[in-house]
């Protein structure tokens, strides 16, 4: 029935679209994606990079998702944190990967994960 994921939304506040570019595009290097007229109204912004999409969508009142994440797969994890900058948490308890956790500008909660 499924045939992937199209995208993953997380929350920004308004009025700092600004900011998730320069951590979507400048830091982790993903494209800007164009959103529709009527969606670009509401505000946020649309990245992809490596067959991942993420959407920020407004949302008031903002709260950072702490728990929920995506999980980004990455070629490179020494690269990614590097790239993330600020505060990384490593963590060796999922077998067969190396990976750790960060936040993107706004407090939501990012996992990256490489294969070993």
């Amino acid at each position: 029935m499924f045939t992937g994921i199209h995208h993953v939304q997380l929350a920004m506040p308004a009025g700092r679209e600004d900011e998730a570019r320069a951590f979507f595009v400048g830091a982790l290097g993903m494209t800007e994606v164009e959103k529709p007229p009527v969606l670009a109204a509401r505000g946020g912004a649309w990245f992809r990079g490596g067959g991942v999409e993420l959407h920020l969508g407004v949302e008031e009142p903002f709260a950072p998702a702490r728990k929920a994440h995506p999980g980004l797969v990455v070629y490179d994890i020494a690269e990614a944190a590097r790239r993330v900058g600020g505060d990384v948490t490593w963590d060796d308890d999922f077998p067969g990967f190396r990976r750790f956790y960060a936040h993107d500008p706004f407090g939501n909660r990012l996992e990256f994960l490489q294969p070993l």
